[in-house]
């Protein structure tokens, strides 16, 4: 609470479809295969670091229902940090400001496609974590990498008989 998302460093995110809907493809074997609407997020989400100088991007994935991804505030000049009281949504060049951009294009782009411009892809908010050290940064990656095989028992995966708890990706990987 009261952290500043505009500061420069390294978050982990993970945005979730709305109802949780496998929208982006599927697992096979352990590995994502991505549909039209997953290469589309995925593709937006590299396009993000063209976009916002501000951002460098580290390891993501997009799996059926959810992307997990790991972003760096860099300390670019000129960067807004704070916002105006007159200013409504997130502030500038923040971490909010990028996902919801993201979150925005991807809307945009499958609601063409689906001839339903308007209709929801996302659910509301997201989930944040701030990487504060080399050994959170190392188990986030690997947890990220790992994700695709851990699909039966991923929280975000409708069918799963045992999902992990929120927050598996802190446990010391070996």
């Amino acid at each position: 609470r009261g952290y500043d998302y505009a500061l420069a460093g390294a978050y982990f995110v993970t945005i979730v479809t709305r109802d949780r809907q496998c929208l982006f493809g599927e697992i096979v074997d352990g590995q994502t295969r991505l549909n039209l609407w997953g290469k589309i997020a995925q593709d937006e989400w590299q396009k993000s670091a063209q976009i916002r100088k501000e951002i460098e991007l580290d390891t993501f994935i997009v799996m059926p229902n959810h992307i997990h991804g790991i972003i760096v505030i860099t300390d670019a000049p000129g960067r807004a940090t704070g916002g105006s009281p007159l200013q409504s949504g997130p502030t500038k060049r923040s971490l909010g400001a990028f996902v919801g951009g993201f979150k925005s294009a991807i809307t945009k782009r499958i609601g063409e496609l689906r001839g339903l411009p308007r209709t929801p892809v996302w659910q509301r908010n997201y989930y944040e974590h701030v990487v504060r050290n080399e050994g959170s940064l190392h188990r986030i990656r690997q947890y990220i990498g790992d994700n695709p095989a851990r699909w039966e028992f991923d929280q975000e995966n409708p069918l799963a008989m045992q999902p992990e708890s929120a927050d598996a990706w802190r446990r010391t990987c070996t």
